[in-house]
């Protein structure tokens, strides 16, 4: 599910966590530059987006993030964590060229980062979800 992402920003290494309420991601929108965006919104943190940190793929086709004016947003990663079905954690690397898909929700003044994720086709799969890996 995408709980930690390793970029790069001001010549700065950071390897972030979801689970750090203080989390941001770097954000490029097809008309900004690059900035950091609060990353989902946790159970004790005020706002009206949802909870979490993800948005799963089918759920944005379905419009159940229409009432927030989802934005695709590309997220430069250099890697991600993702934990698998055994509890596990592993770090996956992003080649030149790819990203991961964002979805930038807002209410009124209020602005958060979603991981787009999806489900893996296989049935035997290791992981439950993924991240939306993009390149071009």
């Amino acid at each position: 599910m995408c709980g930690a992402v390793h970029y790069a920003i001001s010549g700065q290494d950071l390897r972030v966590r979801f689970t750090n309420p203080k989390a941001r991601l770097p954000v490029i929108t097809h008309s900004s530059r690059p900035c950091l965006l609060a990353w989902g919104r946790r159970q004790a943190q005020a706002g009206q987006l949802p909870l979490g940190g993800w948005a799963r793929l089918d759920s944005i086709y379905a419009g159940r993030w229409d009432r927030w004016f989802p934005v695709p947003v590309k997220i430069p990663a250099s890697g991600f964590m993702e934990r698998d079905i055994e509890g596990r954690d592993h770090w996956h690397n992003l080649t030149r060229g790819q990203w991961i898909q964002g979805l930038v929700a807002r209410d009124h003044h209020e602005r958060r980062i979603y991981v787009v994720t999806l489900e893996p086709e296989l049935t035997d799969a290791a992981y439950e979800r993924w991240p939306r890996i993009m390149s071009g």
